[in-house]
Parts: structure tokens; C-alpha cells; sequence
């Protein structure tokens, strides 16, 4: 049975990812601190919703350099909307609080426009050619998102949707990846997405 580690940092949407996951066949375990977690997972997986403020707690409990050294030993890493968003080096949301640096990008606010911010709904994604964590998916089907910040579309975004502006739905470099949507949310397009990142072999080697 696949082990996925879930970190709870006291601002994710944990209950629905951890029944999705279950659902799905793997064994979860939850850590808001235990390290050693961390250091054993096979799959590590951080659920997030709020303020990027949120993630100072990650640092504080020393989740930060775990997550890393786990990432460099080439665990397999997902984070799920601000999770992403904490891959990248930090968020205007929170200019003060750095994040896990594995993208060297900031995120940033919607601009202004007529649409409503925050983003809330569904959107079709456009996967870019390579994507692991996307594999199966076809062009312009649809997940479900609820967020104000979002990532900017570079070489490292597995996939791209449009909401006032482009911008990256999701990213991907070897074993680290963030999704900006819910796939626990976001029916069989989610459980798809969560299965690839199931079936990704701990072997494979790291960013």
C-alpha cells in the first residue's frame, strides 16, 4: 500500500484531501511536527488554504529543511493551492515570509479587472507535453479553484488556465510538484491527477 505523509500546518483543507487520498487506497499519516515523519515518508503531500503567512509555522517546527532534505533525497512532493504556492521563493500575500525556494519565482495577486477576486470555480486546464503528474489528462478538462494569488507561467508549469490573466494551474520539475486547484475538489480529472502522483516510483530521481 503507497504511504503518503500529509502535513497539517494548521491552514490546509486536510479532511477532504486525506478522504480522497484514502479513498484512493493509500495509508495516510499526519504530521504537524514530528520530523521523523518527514524523514521516513515515501510521499509527502501539503494541503493549503489562507494566508501564505500561515506557512511561518513550517519553518518554526523545522518542516521546512525536513521537506527539503526529503525533496533532495528524491521523495516525491505535491502541494495542493498555497502548498504551491509555497514551492516558489514567496508571495506578495506575505512579502516577509520566504517559502521552500524550489521554484525561484514569486507569486503574486490578481491583477484588477471586472472579474472577482478571489478566483473561485471551475476552469479548464491546458497540460503542457511531458507532464507525469498530468499523464491521461486531455486538453481543456475542467478543476476547481479558490484562490487571490497565483504563479507565473515559466518553464517549470506543467499546466496553464485563464482567469483575468494566464497563469500556472500547476508545476513540475523532476520530484517536486504544486498544483494551484483542488484535485480533491475536482471529480475524476483530481482523482487522475492524484493517482499519477500515487504510482510515482520514490526511485525516480530528484529535481
Amino acid at each position: 500500500m503507497t504511504r503518503v505523509t500529509v502535513i497539517d500546518y494548521k491552514a490546509g483543507n486536510l479532511t477532504s484531501v486525506l478522504k480522497t487520498l484514502t479513498h484512493l487506497g493509500a495509508e495516510t499519516v499526519v504530521t504537524d511536527g514530528d520530523l521523523n515523519l518527514v524523514e521516513s515518508a515515501e510521499r509527502i503531500v501539503l494541503p493549503g488554504v489562507g494566508h501564505f503567512a500561515a506557512t511561518e509555522r513550517l519553518d518554526r517546527t523545522g518542516l521546512t529543511g525536513a521537506v527539503r532534505s526529503a525533496i533532495a533525497r528524491g521523495v516525491p512532493f505535491l502541494g495542493i493551492c498555497v502548498g504551491m504556492q509555497w514551492l516558489y521563493s514567496g508571495s506578495s500575500e506575505a512579502p516577509n515570509q520566504l517559502g521552500l525556494g524550489a521554484f525561484p519565482e514569486s507569486c503574486s495577486r490578481f491583477t484588477e479587472s471586472t472579474e472577482k477576486v478571489p478566483h473561485v470555480g471551475w476552469n479548464s486546464i491546458e497540460v503542457r507535453n511531458g507532464s507525469r503528474l498530468f499523464a491521461g489528462v486531455e486538453p481543456g478538462e475542467f478543476v476547481y479553484f479558490t484562490h487571490s494569488y497565483k504563479g507565473p507561467v515559466t518553464a517549470d508549469t506543467a499546466a496553464v488556465t485563464q482567469y483575468i490573466e494566464t497563469f500556472a494551474a500547476a508545476v513540475e520539475r523532476g520530484n517536486v510538484m504544486g498544483v494551484q486547484f483542488h484535485p480533491e475538489k475536482s471529480g475524476e480529472t483530481g482523482l487522475k491527477i492524484l493517482r499519477n502522483f500515487l504510482a510515482w516510483q520514490v526511485k525516480d530521481a530528484p529535481c
